[in-house]
């Protein structure tokens, strides 16, 4: 069944989920404040040991706080629905309230993190349902052998038929429609392959756009390697619930595929881990 379209959103929330981000947050609020369109930035301190929240506040931020760690998923539906409930609180009684948005943001962006600008272009335009940005290579040498993005890859297009350019890219925005389609998010490392097959099966429309954003690179050293290994297991447990329900369902997805070329310019837990914002090098 496709999601009924609403209007276009007119405003923009700047979503960050952030967990020992001390030394990145603060130039990373600053730098989406400056977002055209954005009139809020919310973070979500996803269980911090050190004073990422204090900072982003500090940066102007509003901040949630996990008092444990509950991972990057969890950190993401925090924000969105709190500032769900925010907007029914603030719409006048019986009018349906605006909702903005939702530009889910990494805490480790800094200046760059205003680079993703293009990316609610077409959603607030409302040629767009959800975009992700395609990220340049790094000028810091590390990331992974492909492997994690290989399945990714192949598994969003197994489930939907979307070719995905970077199928692991946490940056991305979305309409309100969109993030419903996609609840309940996957676990850990597989929000951002479900989201892609969810968003895509429920008949909406993704656009992927070029984004000069610069983060920190995963490196190979063991921990490293241990890292990619829980992503490979989340991305694969992501994409059997999705085939296991494209099975109950016939064998067929359930939406068609609408998509754009990238501008040249059954619940699943969360997971814990030690660094479970870190969204590079996969």
């Amino acid at each position: 069944m496709s999601v009924q379209p609403h209007p276009a959103p007119e405003a923009v929330a700047a979503i960050i989920p952030a967990m020992n981000e001390s030394q990145r947050i603060g130039a990373t609020v600053a730098a989406a404040k400056q977002i055209p369109g954005v009139d809020m930035v919310l973070v979500v301190d996803d269980g911090s040991a050190d004073d990422t929240g204090t900072l982003a506040r500090r940066a102007g931020a509003e901040v949630i706080t996990h008092p444990k760690n509950k991972g990057k998923a969890a950190a993401m539906m925090t924000g969105a629905f709190a500032l769900r409930n925010r907007e029914i609180s603030d719409a006048d009684p019986g009018v349906d309230p605006h909702h903005r948005a939702l530009l889910f943001i990494d805490g480790d962006l800094e200046d760059s993190a205003m680079n993703t600008a293009p990316l609610a272009e077409p959603v607030l335009a409302g040629r767009a349902d959800m975009t992700i940005a395609i990220v340049p290579a790094q000028k810091r040498k590390g990331g992974g052998f492909g492997f994690v993005v290989g399945l990714a890859k192949k598994g969003i297009a197994e489930l939907s038929g979307f070719d995905a350019t970077q199928p692991l890219s946490g940056m991305r925005c979305l309409s309100r429609e969109a993030f419903d389609a996609a609840l309940p998010f996957a676990a850990g490392w597989g929000v951002e392959a479900a989201m892609t097959i969810d968003v895509v099966n429920a008949g909406l429309r993704v656009e992927e756009v070029a984004c000069d954003l610069h983060h920190r690179v995963t490196g190979r050293d063991l921990k490293a390697q241990l890292h990619r290994a829980a992503q490979y297991r989340d991305v694969a447990r992501a994409i059997l619930v999705r085939r296991l329900r494209a099975k109950r369902n016939g064998g067929t997805p359930a939406g068609g595929v609408s998509s754009t070329p990238a501008d040249s310019g059954s619940s699943e837990s969360t997971q814990n881990s030690s660094d479970p914002h870190k969204e590079t090098g996969k």
